[in-house]
């Protein structure tokens, strides 16, 4: 079903108003909508079935004929990325939120490449695009760009670091081992280069943090960040 994100301002009793130029552009022009058709729209709490009402060269409003909250699944994920280079930062976003990790926390460390003063706005637009890809209620939070030393780590029942020099602890033990089920989860993956060993020893001194392998193969962190997110969303969601 075609899916677009609305803002809940935009919202008025049981109608929804569309607003946004690149949104009225597809849905009247890559999706061909007409009056009286059904469409999704979710405003990051709720998802509604609508009915197009009316379509107007500035705006579309939609009748909404079915309300669902999203639900709680009772496990938050949260990713904490260290800043790569544009386009692998993008593609790490979108599957991400495609994937259902709950939050990104952008990262700065040691050898981070791409120098940012801030996160970039066109993160939060990727993640909205491919909310209405995966059909997904609940948006994907992009934080603000974070040293590693600053994030508040004792928020986390379980911490997990992929590294390559880490030879014997995998991710499959560590979840034969876990001895209560997590409510929230971070894991954090290093930039190209990887960590710098002050930074594993700062790691490994937090309480709660399980350093691990993925294996052989030395992953891209973009691939990394992917496949941690998908193991942990099967596992814990």
């Amino acid at each position: 079903m075609i899916t677009v994100v609305v803002e809940k301002k935009d919202i008025s009793g049981n109608i929804i108003e569309v607003r946004d130029k690149n949104d009225i552009n597809h849905l009247k022009n890559s999706f061909r909508i007409k009056e009286d058709d059904i469409i999704r729209a979710v405003d990051g709490e709720n998802e509604y079935i609508c009915r197009v009402q009316t379509i107007e060269k500035k705006e579309i409003f939609l009748e909404i004929t079915e309300k669902k909250v999203a639900q709680e699944d009772g496990v938050e994920i949260t990713a904490g990325i260290s800043v790569i280079k544009n386009d692998k930062m993008e593609l790490t976003i979108q599957k991400l939120t495609e994937v259902g990790v709950d939050k990104i926390i952008p990262l700065e460390t040691k050898r981070t490449i791409v120098k940012l003063n801030e996160k970039k706005d066109k993160w939060d637009v990727i993640s909205r695009e491919a909310v209405k890809q995966c059909q997904r209620t609940k948006f994907l939070k992009i934080e603000n760009l974070t040293k590693l030393k600053d994030i508040d780590f004792s928020k986390y029942d379980l911490i997990i670091v992929p590294y390559e020099c880490e030879e014997d602890k995998k991710l499959k033990t560590l979840f034969k081992n876990l001895t209560t089920n997590p409510k929230k989860i971070l894991y954090i993956i290093g930039p190209e280069g990887g960590f710098d060993t002050e930074e594993i020893e700062f790691l490994k001194s937090i309480e709660k943090t399980n350093i691990v392998t993925l294996g052989r193969n030395i992953l891209r962190a973009e691939t990394a960040s992917i496949v941690v997110g998908g193991i942990l969303i099967n596992e814990f969601k």
